[in-house]
């Protein structure tokens, strides 16, 4: 887990302060892990801690907070949560003064009054950091609390804003580390309301916009018409992509592969467009689909972080 910095800022610059609450430590069995936190303020709350009795007493305590805080708390015991074990959490209040704070991908600061000096732990993990190019772990301890700061690393684009493409924006906006660029033709074919952090994008000629997207990035082509469906194919496979997916049949499909391939696309490189998207077994309605790309982004997303990791 890693701190939202993107988030917070939204939500700091729309209610002027809240108050971020973490799990700084766990032992023993927990609902969430180091670095899993919340928002609280007038607007409501951002996040999970693990819901129940904990999450339900850290948004009452919230209230109450001015300054950083540390709590030690028994689940078992203390809340009659199932899980045995303990959590350290952190109560701290936030404004557009501890933003300005903030720099880098790490965010190193004292959390208790008693705080002495920075811990030689996290003196190595920031060095680890800057030299090795490792990512900060979680670290509380004393009085210190150390958190990655979160970055979106998946840039994902989404062509079309019909009902598929509302419905996966809606799913997928609220994970963390996923910047979603939102196109289609015309401002008039978004919704009213979107989700904080989506960048919508009108764009009368989408491949154009396509070819010029960042070789890096992830892309869910889905818009009213199959010719510009093909030719966002055609300016991602020229342009270079992470992954790739269309909406669409088998038949669709055996359409434009013929159609690529006569575009001067190896089918080597054709077959990297995944079509269909989402999960057929769950069914054709925009918001069954939208669940099942989301399932595969995420598991994709897990088997890179666990290659990174063994890597590392």
């Amino acid at each position: 887990m890693a701190f939202e910095l993107d988030l917070l800022r939204r939500r700091v610059a729309a209610e002027g302060r809240v108050v971020r609450v973490v799990i700084a430590e766990v032992r023993g069995s927990s609902p969430r892990e180091p670095g899993a936190a919340m928002i609280v303020g007038p607007a409501g709350t951002d996040g999970t801690i693990g819901g129940g009795a904990l999450e339900f007493e850290a948004m009452r305590d919230a209230a109450d907070v001015t300054a950083p805080r540390v709590v030690r708390r028994a689940l078992g015991p203390e809340l009659g949560q199932c899980c045995g074990g303990s959590v350290t959490l952190v109560y701290e209040p936030v404004d557009a003064e501890v933003l300005n704070r903030i720099e880098g991908a790490a965010y190193c600061r004292q959390v208790s009054v008693q705080a002495g000096e920075m811990p030689l732990s996290m003196r190595r993990a920031l060095a680890a950091m800057r030299s090795e190019g490792r990512d900060a772990p979680v670290l509380c301890e004393g009085g210190w609390l150390l958190e990655p700061v979160a970055g979106a690393r998946r840039d994902l684009w989404i062509w079309g804003a019909g009902h598929v493409g509302r419905a996966l924006v809606s799913v997928l906006a609220p994970l963390p580390d996923v910047a979603i660029t939102w196109v289609d033709t015309a401002a008039s074919r978004f919704p009213d309301a979107v989700p904080a952090g989506v960048e919508m994008v009108p764009a009368a000629d989408p491949a154009l916009l396509a070819a010029h997207a960042p070789e890096t990035a992830e892309h869910l082509i889905l818009t009213y018409s199959h010719a510009i469906d093909l030719a966002l194919c055609d300016a991602l496979l020229t342009r270079g992509f992470a992954r790739a997916g269309l909406i669409g049949s088998a038949t669709k499909w055996a359409r434009f592969r013929k159609r690529l391939a006569g575009m001067g696309h190896p089918d080597a490189r054709i077959s990297r467009i995944d079509c269909p998207i989402g999960d057929p077994a769950l069914g054709k309605h925009p918001q069954a689909i939208a669940v099942g790309v989301a399932a595969r982004l995420l598991m994709v997303g897990t088997r890179q972080e666990t290659a990174r990791d063994i890597s590392a």
